[in-house]
């Protein structure tokens, strides 16, 4: 006899809801030992070794981006004073200068005053980078065991993802919050351990403290979630779908284990949220409530930066993404083309097959994420690692399907291949080798390698003056940045922005300046040397003639 309608109706949502991806049997990464190890154990291993050379490898010897010299100066200040109040008209959040303080304060411990330095602050971003890489590795369940080292190791080598966890800025960080929000939740979802709960939601707090646009993702994760609804109950017509399922349980259990109600653990949740928020930004109640209310403020300004200059139209992300230029596509250095189409064929593979609520998600997460940047009128090249990020995820989700079929268990390990041989190798060039080539959008007004010489010019001169590092320095330039950061043991360094009357030995000024410094100080100063700062910005390095070089 057959089942009844509402018994077939009841299958069928059970194997809809079901977490982790059809895999028919346990795979041989799981089951197969080496040593004491799985293979996928090694295999995840050795991603995550590979992830920390290319994040760690010679961390400081690329010179600072103007960026990353406005928060070295934010660190410089907080480290040598404990001040830093959150600005909300330029700047983005507080999360990167109080974690940076922990790895410049333990540097302080073995270096004493030079704890501060490009090593210590850059450390953070490539933690927090080979963090993201360890987050896909947690998504096994979600992406399958193959999926999951597959998503891991395109992270690794995505060459956006490793060249801006060689940045003090602020995006990877953004990234791994992101992520670890995510994964939390599904956590939470499989376990129902309050824990993971309360990890959501310092991770979401931690992402709204980091970067103004965690509105972006959080808009687009609501919305996603609602795609994935309907979407669900039209193509596989499922009955009920109830909000966040595989993100958030809708069982009323939501804190047993801890004798916690639901409301209860909402509430625990949002007060640990609000904590969060108020101590970072009132900077640690040293600016309360002021900052506070500036984090709120701050969205007055962000809302207006479609007027500002790196203005571009819809199809930008396209061609930095995929090289995409007049409808052609190529591979350059920073492209993440492979990463792109394996994502998108995820993406539609989960549309169409997906039996469970997380890869719908986070195709509709890929596709609205992909808009809304796009759309937006103000565009950067790391802005897209926010992008970037669900195609990595599709991408391993669409490998694994691929990989659980014997005939296509090939095909799927020979795409993975080359698409982490072109990652590597293009991550390897940018990073290490072009990184200052404006033709590479990742090189975004990167500060020339020709700047360097600028500094061991100042510290020659400084070197050989009885003065020392208290050696005066007027800067006219008005730009400067990275600067502030490379002479922040100069204590007698001022920064005017244009030609002022002087008689410090040392003058650095503009190009466009040089022949009104040369018609005011001619007689007086002599030209050491010209370096370039960053495209179309070159500096000029003066030395009064009484002094020598």
């Amino acid at each position: 006899m057959s089942a009844a309608p509402a018994e077939i109706r009841k299958r069928r949502s059970n194997v809809i809801k079901a977490t982790p991806p059809s895999v028919s049997a346990p795979s041989i990464l799981e089951s197969r030992q080496i040593g004491r190890l799985t293979i996928w154990q090694w295999t995840a291993l050795v991603i995550l070794i590979a992830a920390s050379l290319l994040r760690g490898w010679d961390l400081s010897a690329k010179v600072l981006h103007h960026d990353e010299g406005v928060n070295g100066n934010f660190m410089v200040s907080l480290y040598r004073t404990g001040y830093y109040h959150y600005d909300p008209a330029n700047y983005h959040g507080p999360s990167l200068y109080y974690i940076a303080e922990i790895t410049t304060t333990i540097g302080s411990l073995f270096l004493g005053k030079d704890g501060l330095n490009t090593w210590t602050i850059r450390l953070v971003p490539a933690l927090f980078g080979v963090g993201v890489v360890w987050l896909m590795l947690c998504l096994r369940r979600q992406l399958g065991v193959f999926g999951s080292l597959a998503a891991a190791a395109l992270a690794a080598v995505s060459p956006g993802f490793v060249f801006f966890s060689r940045y003090f800025i602020h995006e990877i960080l953004f990234i791994f919050f992101s992520l670890g929000t995510l994964v939390a939740l599904l956590r939470y979802a499989e376990s129902r351990r309050p824990v993971y709960f309360m990890l959501a939601s310092a991770s979401l707090a931690l992402l709204g403290t980091t970067k103004e646009t965690w509105i972006i993702t959080v808009m687009v994760w609501v919305l996603s979630v609602a795609c994935m609804i309907a979407w669900l109950r039209i193509v596989h017509s499922e009955p009920q779908a109830a909000p966040l399922s595989g993100l958030l349980p809708s069982s009323a259990s939501y804190g047993s284990e801890r004798g916690w109600s639901r409301n209860q653990l909402i509430v625990n949740a949002a007060v640990l949220f609000l904590a969060i928020w108020v101590v970072l930004y009132s900077s640690l109640f040293t600016n309360f409530p002021q900052g506070v209310i500036d984090s709120v403020r701050t969205y007055t300004y962000w809302f207006q930066t479609s007027g500002n200059a790196n203005v571009y139209p819809w199809t930008k992300y396209l061609e930095w993404l995929c090289g995409w230029r007049g409808g052609g596509l190529s591979l350059r250095a920073d492209a993440e083309l492979p990463i792109m189409v394996l994502g998108a064929v995820g993406t539609i593979v989960a549309l169409f097959r997906a039996r469970s609520r997380f890869p719908v998600f986070a195709a509709f997460w890929s596709m609205g994420i992909f808009a809304a940047y796009c759309l937006i009128p103000y565009k950067t090249p790391w802005l897209q690692l926010s992008i970037v990020l669900p195609f990595v995820v599709m991408a391993g989700y669409g490998l694994e399907q691929m990989f659980a079929r014997w005939r296509q268990r090939i095909l799927a390990v020979g795409l993975l291949v080359v698409a982490v041989v072109i990652g590597a190798a293009q991550a390897i060039d940018l990073s290490f080798n072009s990184y200052d080539d404006e033709s590479q959008p990742y090189s975004y007004a990167h500060t020339r390698r020709d700047f360097l010489n600028l500094i061991n010019e100042i510290e020659t001169i400084a070197a050989g003056n009885p003065q020392g590092q208290n050696i005066g320095i007027t800067v006219m330039s008005p730009e400067h940045w990275p600067l502030p950061w490379y002479l922040r043991d100069y204590p007698n360094v001022g920064y005017w922005g244009k030609v002022v009357d002087t008689d410090q030995p040392i003058i650095i000024a503009h190009e466009d300046q040089k022949g009104e410094v040369d018609q005011r100080f001619g007689n007086k100063y002599r030209v050491i040397s010209e370096n370039d700062l960053r495209p179309g910005n070159r500096l000029v390095l003066y030395l009064r003639k009484d002094l020598q070089p």
